[in-house]
């Protein structure tokens, strides 16, 4: 009986110190709400600190980080992490620096903010070479300008300019609003187009859509994947469209990574693959979703030559047509039957747009004869794309669905070519054909890969591969003789990987090494 009262005395004593409460809380629930205030109060202290946006690089990277970027200018700032001035600084370019850079830019791909850290001793020689004699020190060039180069004060013709008022963010972007002729604002929330000049009065921005057909080229098979488009029935017109790609991509990057689906086309895209438990791997992509067909930066989330004034204008679209008709002038006059069928087939099985689609599979089936020559079929896709051009300007005008900055039009307008028009009438426009074939040639071949002229030299393609190493056995086609010399041609840069691919690809799961590759 006395042990029982003690107990009783002991369990009181517990409910006397233990801290009262509501109904609705326990202990426990008060301990966990004090933590959660706690980390509340963290986040308000990390919240007054701005997210990083500039790019940080160093000597190890800077001559890749800045020759890669599509970016048209860049700014590098040169500061020491132990400077006060620079810690103070850093809010101040945070601020400018995240309208133009990382996913959620106001206006992508325009400058590239970078910071060099001169502290570092790895980074002693590169201060050296662009003079930095006090900190922070801001430069502003093209990307390609800063590539291998430096600045020296009072040196003359040199691209890379000191920005000398950019004590605070407002003065850094109203400085690079006068060099640029733009109205960038601080407060810039919503995407705007006003920088871009209409393409029409521009031939050199063509040079910019190389970096919009890597990612049209990228969407484009995010969306066969994601749909689950890849069928017994259109794995032949699939096989034949990466053949297209692997020799004549205009993007080395993107030839790199067709190549590497070509090579290992059964085992990824297995015979049964239209299956419910083939498809349902990797979120439903199977091992293809594994493969970044144009390398791990594609893609972007962002157009350069090919964005619209608005959000929803241009875009993948606009892409799609510019790799069509880089594609059309690349190729070899024994190729352009073969060219022409993979593109028709291409559209008719992959693109998702139902009346786009079937107007472009009309115009296929209307051609009576095959093409023998380059020419023939770069200046019927041509044609085509204009009446479909047609039909969408009368849509677009009456639905008032156009693009108010980028109207459809007739391709190429005067501005660009004006010897391509002998006349105009009523009746449409007299088309000097000879000339239309030259434009095309040259705008949609040597100016879309312009932009890379200052760029470090091409390593030319290595030769020494067989067609079976790279084309695998599906049994679905036939490769025709020009399109197979073409691609064991143009291939031949990946040739020995190709062949180790093949013979490892029975023991491994899968391999990421060929997305390094950055050049084009």
């Amino acid at each position: 009986m006395s042990q029982l009262l003690v107990l009783n005395l002991v369990l009181c004593l517990l409910l006397f110190l233990i801290p009262k409460t509501t109904s609705s809380s326990s202990p426990s629930r008060s301990l966990l709400r004090s933590i959660e205030d706690n980390n509340k109060n963290d986040n308000v202290v990390a919240d007054l600190h701005p997210h990083d946006y500039a790019v940080d690089i160093n000597v190890t990277n800077f001559d890749a980080v800045l020759r890669d970027t599509p970016a048209t200018f860049a700014v590098v700032e040169f500061f020491a992490h132990w400077c006060p001035a620079c810690r103070n600084y850093k809010p101040h370019y945070e601020r400018v620096a995240r309208l133009f850079n990382g996913p959620d830019a106001v206006h992508p791909g325009i400058i590239l903010m970078t910071r060099v850290d001169c502290a570092l001793k790895i980074n002693s020689k590169l201060c050296d070479k662009f003079s930095v004699d006090h900190y922070p020190m801001l430069f502003w060039a093209p990307p390609s300008k800063f590539v291998s180069g430096g600045w020296k004060p009072k040196q003359e013709k040199n691209e890379i300019r000191v920005i000398d008022d950019a004590r605070t963010a407002d003065r850094l972007l109203n400085w690079i609003n006068k060099q640029m002729g733009s109205s960038f604002g601080l407060d810039d929330e919503k995407f705007e187009n006003e920088h871009l000049s209409s393409n029409v009065s521009d031939p050199g921005q063509i040079a910019r859509a190389v970096y919009d057909v890597e990612e049209a080229t990228s969407t484009t098979f995010d969306i066969i994947l994601e749909h689950k488009m890849i069928k017994s029935e259109t794995r032949g017109s699939l096989i034949k469209f990466l053949q297209l790609l692997v020799a004549h991509h205009p993007s080395k990057r993107c030839r790199m990574g067709s190549a590497e689906v070509l090579v290992n086309f059964d085992e990824l895209c297995p015979l049964d693959m239209d299956t419910t438990s083939k498809q349902e791997n990797n979120d439903g992509k199977g091992a293809l979703g594994n493969i970044q067909i144009c390398g791990k930066e594609v893609p972007r989330g962002y157009w350069m030559f090919c964005r619209g004034s608005k959000n929803d204008t241009r875009g993948f679209s606009c892409g799609l047509w510019v790799l069509l008709h880089s594609l059309s002038v690349r190729i070899e006059d024994g190729e352009s039957q073969f060219a022409f069928q993979a593109i028709c087939e291409f559209v008719h099985n992959f693109f998702i747009c139902e009346e786009c689609r079937q107007h472009f599979y009309e115009m296929c089936s209307s051609v009576s004869s095959p093409f023998n020559k380059t020419r023939d079929f770069a200046l019927w896709l041509w044609s085509a794309h204009n009446k479909v051009n047609e039909r969408l300007i009368k849509e677009e005008a009456a639905l008032q669905t156009g693009d108010p900055k980028f109207p459809k039009m007739i391709w190429p307008p005067k501005q660009l070519c004006s010897s391509c028009r002998q006349s105009q009438s009523q009746s449409g426009i007299q088309w000097d054909q000879d000339e239309v074939f030259k434009f095309l040639t040259d705008y949609y071949g040597k100016k879309l890969v312009s932009i890379y002229k200052d760029k470090n030299n091409h390593e030319s393609d290595k030769s020494g591969v067989a067609l079976d190493d790279l084309v695998v056995s599906t049994n679905a086609f036939v490769v025709p003789l020009g399109a197979a010399l073409a691609i064991a041609v143009a291939s031949c840069a990946f040739g020995a990987l190709a062949c180790y691919w093949r013979s490892q690809q029975k023991s491994r799961k899968y391999f990421h090494q060929l997305h390094s590759y950055k050049e084009i």
